[in-house]
């Protein structure tokens, strides 16, 4: 039985809205989708409902009409982003990646103020380019990210509301580790997502980091945001112990693969101007195939 079939959508329309996102999915979230492999066929449509509004509203500020203003793709944003949460009110939707995503949170009762918050922070990208403080950087990281972790509770399912907690942290670390792995591709578009704050705490200036040469100050400023990176996942851990079992070994997955960049870096030596650091498909199989057991177990 296909994935589709097995979450009983079988609307032609709506199928094919749900196929998009896998796309989508398949194509940018190479490790999310991995990860999302290991979810009963179920549950996987509807995170790909997730990760395909998601991308698609990063692609309208970071890739989809690169010819286009910061004005101009600010009111693409705002169009798209008030058409899909208008039609979350109403229940219903005509976008290819709107359809899906509806039925989803109808499905699961997810509250709208998550994509409202998500769309906020993609507003704040198109203007934003600087953070003085981690509190700062929150604000963004909260409608980015952590919003992402409490779409996806309801989907996982979950025994305790606590799992909601964690689900946010997590989706904080996999942001934060993000951004270390991306700080010279975010400098050439012009933002700084490590908080200002922290990175004179460590003798490091903008001209520094503009310079894209390692120096000492640099690596302590990463070496400190990789400890809030592992200590955001420990916090988490725990919550994920409250999912769903069947939900657990994908949560255990991505939370290996994703805040696992920072160990990429480290193999690295934090030399983040000259090579990206990248998990590789060693270690995506070496995490994978465990986790591929116990999601069989636990479906059994």
């Amino acid at each position: 039985m296909d994935e589709l079939t097995a979450a009983g959508i079988t609307d032609p329309d709506l199928r094919a809205s749900y196929l998009e996102c896998k796309r989508l999915n398949s194509l940018h979230g190479k490790t999310y989708y991995l990860a999302t492999l290991l979810l009963p066929k179920a549950k996987r449509p509807h995170v790909h409902a997730l990760y395909g509004f998601a991308r698609y509203a990063d692609e309208i500020v970071d890739d989809l009409a690169s010819t286009l203003t910061i004005p101009e793709k600010a009111k693409v944003l705002k169009v798209w982003g008030e058409k899909v949460l208008e039609d979350i009110r109403l229940g219903r939707s005509d976008d290819h990646v709107g359809r899906a995503l509806v039925d989803t949170v109808q499905r699961f009762n997810i509250p709208i103020e998550h994509f409202e918050a998500f769309l906020h922070s993609m507003t704040m990208d198109l203007s934003v380019t600087e953070y003085q403080t981690y509190e700062d950087l929150m604000e963004y990281v909260y409608g980015s990210a952590a919003v992402i972790g409490l779409q996806m509770v309801p989907i996982l399912g979950a025994s305790d509301p606590k799992a909601y907690e964690a689900a946010q942290k997590l989706g904080i670390a996999f942001q934060l580790a993000n951004f270390i792995r991306d700080v010279s591709e975010d400098l050439d578009r012009g933002r700084i997502y490590l908080p200002l704050d922290d990175l004179r705490a460590a003798g490091v200036n903008k001209e520094m980091l503009a310079a894209k040469k390692l120096t000492l100050e640099i690596k302590q400023a990463l070496i400190f945001q990789i400890e809030r990176v592992r200590r955001l996942q420990r916090e988490a851990a725990a919550g994920i112990a409250l999912l769903d079992p069947v939900s657990q070994p994908c949560i255990n997955a991505a939370s290996e693969l994703y805040c696992g960049i920072v160990d990429e870096v480290e193999k690295i030596n934090y030399e983040i101007f000259t090579h990206r650091a990248k998990t590789s498909t060693w270690r995506r199989l070496k995490v994978a195939l465990p986790a591929y057991v116990s999601a069989i177990r636990a479906r059994a």
